[in-house]
Formats: structure tokens, C-alpha cells, sequence
């Protein structure tokens, strides 16, 4: 289940699941689910991340990798659910790259 991807869209990635040799079931709601908790980390998790990786990326998950296979399927989906997921991914990528308060000398 994705909040905010309709019925048709989630039946299109079942099927897509069913059929890609590279997708299991659950594999696009888990990637989701993966990038969301990612990008909601405190900017601080994050840079310990980038700067010594994570140990819990071996046993739950890359989110990188979940990414970029959230990537691949809005490509083989059609135009139309693929535009719903995207939607979801675009706001969950803008969270990711919100630029960091400047930290200026003069307390501005």
C-alpha cells in the first residue's frame, strides 16, 4: 500500500512485480517506505551516513538502491500511474535536497 497512489496504479505495479525479473512482490512499497524514512532523517543521521555508511544497509536496505529501483519502475510503467508515483518520489526528493541553514558569522 502507497498513500496517495490510486487502485489502478498499485494493480500496475503488481503486475510489474509479478512480471519484472529484477521486482518480488512488496519490492516497490518496501523501496518506498525505505527512501521516505531515509529522507526524513535529521540532517546529522545523514552526514554520519555519507561520512561512515550505514551497518543497517546490509541487512534492511540501501536507500540509494531504493531509489534508484523506484527510478526504473516509474520508467516501465504507464504514463499515467508512473505520474502518481512520481509525484509521491518528487516531494520525498525535494525533502532530501532541502539546502541547509546558512550558519553566517554574523548570526543572519
Amino acid at each position: 500500500m502507497i498513500d496517495g497512489v490510486s487502485s489502478r496504479a498499485l494493480s500496475e505495479i503488481a503486475h510489474l512485480e509479478r512480471t519484472r525479473n529484477y521486482l518480488q512482490p512488496g519490492d516497490v512499497t518496501a523501496a518506498v517506505r525505505l527512501w521516505k524514512d531515509h529522507v526524513h532523517r535529521s540532517e546529522r543521521q545523514l552526514w554520519q551516513d555519507y561520512e561512515w555508511g550505514n551497518a543497517h544497509w546490509y541487512c534492511c536496505g540501501n536507500p540509494f538502491e531504493a531509489r534508484a529501483l523506484l527510478g526504473t519502475v516509474m520508467h516501465a510503467m504507464s504514463p499515467r500511474s508512473a505520474r502518481e508515483l512520481r509525484k509521491i518520489i518528487n516531494k520525498l526528493d525535494a525533502v532530501y535536497r532541502l539546502p541547509s541553514p546558512s550558519y553566517d558569522g554574523d548570526g543572519g
